[in-house]
């Protein structure tokens, strides 16, 4: 029996909007008290000054490559990833090889997730048949098989069939996540519409690609009460949009590498920074921020996107698009963000837990006694991101052979799960 007392832990409660410090008992790697009226004989005191304490982490929408992509991930490398990430409530797209567009493909994959994985993993359900946006999956039929709601991870321009979705998914209860992006409009862009991408050469990709169909979606909204999730969002004219007006059932999140890149970023050309939508100006990210700080943006997505060496490794117009993340996003996003003081502690884990729950209509994590429920971050360490460190099968990253600060300590309830997928 392992006992360690945490002296000074800082308690992060996302739910109560509260940030502490206090004495915590752990015993193995279950919370056991705070700030406990009594030692137990031999435990383990360790000044826990640097470290959080705080609830897991819930990502909205990432992708797996397993069924079909096995090359770029595997369901045992994702866990392991989610797992050192603290990422607890896994919530994945349904483009997978089967597409999730009926129980069987989700039944399955079911039977492969490891009883004994920290992470716990569901499934968005797809909108339409083979997620090709031309006619509509049995709605009814995925929603009694457990889904978390539907998305068919791409933009969505038939209005009468978005309608349709949304009309039918009404008694269901559940949401419906729609990304505000006409391929039409953004033709081959791959960079924002800015001096910076002409500059690059980089073909530009306007701001009405997003700010057309998320006025169409909100227009919409006004027709239905079906909760409706606005994926990625990327321009300061869409935060404008919805400051001014979004409809109460409308939430909405953002990337997270939108959050710490822009389109300056791209002077290098790296591919790993080719993503969709594309990075933003300065004044993007900015207004970003400020929609997470003021709730007009609810969430932070991580939006977990393995490739392979072979799929970026080319020029950055032909790279596929999509980043890595789950082990990387809560230390890269602290060190950003809550150590330059743009958002604080609190409003990053509600961003990255609490408001993710609540819009999948699950109650929010919360600190218990007695569980393994929770994470414990060390802000203070730095480690470099390489083959040795990652547990993603993946390396698609622009943190790629960096240094980053904050890491889970090593006992953390996650990480040991982690290592045995």
């Amino acid at each position: 029996m392992v006992w360690r007392l945490l002296r000074q832990v800082r308690l992060l409660d996302p739910v109560n909007r509260q940030d502490q410090r206090a004495d915590v008992l752990l015993e193995e790697d279950q919370l056991v008290a705070i700030a406990p009226a009594a030692i137990p004989p031999g435990a383990e005191v360790i000044d826990a000054s640097d470290w959080v304490l705080a609830p897991p982490l819930v990502d909205l929408y990432s992708h797996s490559g397993e069924p079909g992509y096995e090359a770029r991930e595997t369901l045992d490398s994702l866990l392991a990833a989610a797992a050192a990430g603290g990422v607890q409530y896994l919530n994945l797209l349904p483009t997978t090889e089967p597409v999730i567009d009926d129980p069987a493909p989700w039944q399955a994959l079911q039977r492969q997730i490891p009883p004994t994985a920290w992470s716990q993993v569901r499934v968005w359900g797809a909108l339409t048949q083979g997620c090709k946006g031309a006619a509509l999956t049995n709605l009814a039929e995925l929603a009694a098989s457990g889904v978390v709601g539907f998305c068919d991870d791409r933009g969505l321009t038939h209005w009468p069939l978005v309608q349709r979705a949304l009309t039918y998914v009404q008694p269901l209860g559940k949401p419906v996540a729609l990304w505000p992006f006409d391929p039409a409009l953004a033709a081959k862009g791959v960079a924002r519409h800015s001096g910076v991408a002409t500059r690059l050469g980089l073909v530009e990709q306007l701001v009405c690609c997003e700010t057309i169909p998320l006025l169409a979606i909100l227009e919409l909204a006004r027709t239905v009460s079906t909760p409706i999730h606005l994926m990625r969002l990327s321009t300061a004219r869409s935060v404008e949009i919805l400051a001014k007006d979004k409809p109460e059932q409308v939430s909405a999140s953002v990337c997270w590498l939108h959050l710490l890149f822009e389109v300056e970023d791209l002077a290098n050309y790296d591919p790993n920074l080719r993503l969709d939508p594309p990075l933003g100006t300065a004044r993007d990210r900015q207004a970003l921020i400020e929609g997470i700080k003021t709730g007009i943006i609810e969430a932070i997505a991580i939006d977990h996107t393995p490739l392979l060496y072979e799929e970026k490794m080319v020029s950055f117009a032909e790279a596929l698009p999509g980043a890595i993340g789950l082990e990387l996003a809560l230390p890269a996003l602290w060190q950003g963000l809550v150590a330059k003081e743009y958002l604080s502690a609190l409003q990053l884990w509600h961003a990255l837990s609490t408001a993710p729950a609540r819009i999948l209509g699950l109650e929010p994590p919360r600190l218990e006694l007695h569980s393994r429920n929770f994470v414990l971050f060390d802000s203070s360490v730095t480690w470099a991101v390489t083959h040795q460190s990652l547990r993603s099968r993946a390396h698609n990253t622009p943190f790629w052979q960096q240094s980053l600060r904050g890491q889970l300590v090593p006992f953390s309830p996650s990480i040991s799960s982690g290592r045995t997928h």
